[in-house]
């Protein structure tokens, strides 16, 4: 059965297990949430989730990242709060196979709890899942694994119509905390089903679109191990291969929807050629984009209103990426979204889709107002598995993020979350940023 595979699997994996470069990314995948969550402390979707909370706050055992004079409130309300943060931004990062944002629910739970009962943090290496993975933290047997693992389906929701709202980033903090509430309740003994993945009414059967494609769905990703299976896919294990799906997480070079990242990237490059060329912006008559389907499907928005439906616009990406040469949280601010410059580029912005090209490419066509053309081809945008942001880049993206909270304590911060691996306990790498 898939609940209890995964469930035994998860209960039963050693950090001995792991090889270093399964490590070494979980590392940079808790380097790159931590950077997201305090970039994203002072949004406004997190600071009115905390203020409307705040009355229901328990005794203070995890902290929120980012919160001036070190925040400290209970577990639950942290997973929540700092699930929102790390992904306010939609900087977070992305499992380019599902385009999911796997460490978010995941971190912010397991910080949580980690912090509280003040564990090392090497002990939740391989975790999956932020029921999965607190369970590991709570040295939980497979049967309360399991339990766990249903108690936590059974909570799954999240609309993709959010997206462009504050509602977006409550998915992460709110996945978080359900997976925290989960593992709890499963070592106290709440009960769920046991098949809660692959029932007939179970997870995989209501949250999936293909029914008849579930069982070698479960089986490739989670590995049954059964003849003629997976292959390649599946939880690695003594007997089988699998692999680690952590080792194909990427990072956002750009803060908003992932398959805009090749606009973003081709525009910014000709801002630059533009440059080189003394043209001016102003010089512009129209841009043509050719880009995967998935683009216009989930950032087609055309005149968004403010910066959270800015990142779900590829019209107003290709804008700023034109202007300024850059696309950070910056060019994602409210005042940038409703200026007239930006505005008149964003409306001679024009895309149309094509099924060869990979949600990873795109085309784009400058046409000048003497008629003049210039064109950028992105194989592969920057972020991608081909085009991995590299170490340097990672820090850069962290102390921009998150300079203006850390102030003269940003080096020293970003130093401990890249040795979190050898820190005895979590609660000494967080007073740091405190």
């Amino acid at each position: 059965m898939a609940t209890h595979h995964l469930a035994s699997w998860a209960s039963t994996l050693k950090h001995s297990e792991l090889s270093p470069d399964v490590i070494a990314a979980a590392v940079r995948s808790f380097y790159n949430w931590a950077g997201c969550a305090i970039g994203g402390s002072n949004h406004p979707a997190t600071t009115i989730a905390y203020r409307s909370l705040k009355p229901f706050f328990g005794a203070p055992s995890a902290s929120l990242l980012g919160f001036e004079g070190g925040a400290r409130i209970d577990a639950q309300h942290a997973a929540l709060l700092n699930g929102i943060s790390s992904h306010v931004h939609d900087y977070d990062d992305t499992h380019l196979d599902t385009i999911i944002h796997p460490t978010g629910p995941v971190a912010s739970a397991i910080l949580a709890i980690a912090e509280w009962k003040g564990w090392h943090i090497t002990s939740t290496t391989g975790s999956i899942g932020a029921a999965v993975g607190v369970s590991k933290l709570l040295s939980l047997s497979s049967t309360q694994t399991a339990h766990a693992i249903g108690i936590a389906a059974t909570q799954v929701t999240g609309l993709r119509e959010m997206f462009g709202s504050h509602t977006k980033s409550f998915h992460p903090g709110r996945a978080a905390q359900n997976g925290l509430l989960a593992a709890m309740l499963a070592q106290n003994g709440y009960e769920s089903s046991e098949e809660a993945l692959e029932a007939k009414r179970g997870w995989a059967n209501v949250v999936g679109s293909t029914k008849d494609e579930i069982p070698k769905s479960l089986e490739k990703w989670i590995g049954m191990e059964t003849p003629g299976g997976a292959g390649d896919f599946g939880l690695p294990s003594k007997t089988h291969t699998g692999r680690w799906e952590v080792l194909r997480n990427s990072f956002k070079p750009f803060p908003c929807g992932i398959v805009i990242h090749p606009i973003l990237d081709g525009c910014v490059q000709l801002h630059g050629e533009l440059a080189s060329q003394d043209i001016k912006i102003t010089e512009i008559d129209r841009v043509d984009l050719i880009v995967h389907p998935l683009v216009l499907e989930l950032t087609g928005k055309t005149k968004p209103r403010d910066g959270l439906q800015a990142k779900f616009s590829v019209y107003h990406s290709a804008a700023i990426a034109l202007l300024y040469g850059k696309g950070t949280p910056a060019q994602f601010e409210d005042a940038v979204v409703q200026d007239s410059q930006v505005i008149s580029i964003r409306d001679k912005v024009k895309a149309l889709v094509s099924d060869s090209l990979r949600a990873d490419e795109a085309r784009i066509m400058i046409t000048l107002q003497d008629r003049r053309t210039t064109e950028k081809h992105v194989e592969h945008a920057i972020g991608s598995k081909e085009v991995p942001l590299t170490e340097a880049q990672l820090e850069e993206k962290f102390k921009n993020q998150c300079e203006s909270i850390l102030g003269e304590k940003l080096d020293r911060v970003s130093k401990a979350l890249w040795d979190v691996e050898s820190a005895v306990d979590i609660r000494d790498v967080i007073k740091i940023a405190e």
